[in-house]
């Protein structure tokens, strides 16, 4: 890279930087180092969860392949603010009860009606940013175990800055390093209704503040 090119890119990151802090409302959490870029690894095709395959099942137009596939979005100002207001939205709108109290079932998928669970929300979250245009190969279900051993859905959110996660227990959205899960599975870029195994080989885990 040319001395041109690193300082042109190196202006274009501070301003990116100034501008995106001027954006997050207050009390959210600043973006993390774009200077070490870290995408979750992914180890191969893997098993559908059960409520996403049945979910498929009900919404088939939704677990198709994308024709188009994006790697990853070039985050800016303006889609980083789109990020903060739809994981606000949907996590101080929707109402938390489990598929027990909703359904009688043990795990049922599907867009919340004021009440839903950790995947129902990041379903929604999932659909209002594919409406607003975010493609569909960057926005990615993603299955997690929390510290107690509980299964745990989250949005994940390919950047050109790295994995961000939109999860309805954190009102901060972090770098999927800082999340405190270990991740195991996520949609397959390619494929909506296929699944990719996550090497989530993290030595510890930072424990966030949940909200």
């Amino acid at each position: 890279m040319s001395i041109f090119k690193f300082a042109k890119r190196a202006i274009g990151l501070a301003t990116f930087l100034v501008l995106a802090a001027m954006a997050v409302p207050a009390g959210a959490a600043q973006l993390v180092d774009f200077t070490n870029v870290v995408f979750a690894p992914v180890t191969g095709d893997t098993s559908i969860p059960v409520g996403h395959a049945d979910f498929c099942k009900r919404y088939p137009a939704e677990c198709t392949v994308n024709a188009t596939i994006v790697d990853d979005v070039q985050l800016s100002p303006d889609l980083w603010k789109q990020l903060l207001k739809v994981n606000t939205f949907f996590n101080t709108t929707i109402v938390p009860e489990t598929d027990q109290q909703l359904y009688h079932v043990a795990e049922y998928w599907t867009y919340p009606h004021g009440f839903g669970d950790c995947e129902d929300i990041a379903l929604a979250k999932r659909r209002q940013l594919i409406q607003q245009g975010w493609p569909v190969s960057t926005l990615l279900m993603t299955v997690a175990k929390e510290g107690d051993g509980e299964g745990h859905a989250v949005l994940m959110v390919r950047t050109d800055r790295g994995d961000f996660i939109l999860d309805n227990q954190d009102s901060t959205i972090r770098d999927w390093k800082d999340s405190p899960y270990h991740f195991l599975k996520r949609q397959s870029q390619a494929d909506a209704g296929e699944w990719v195994g996550i090497s989530d080989n993290r030595p510890t885990v930072i424990l966030a503040n949940k909200n």
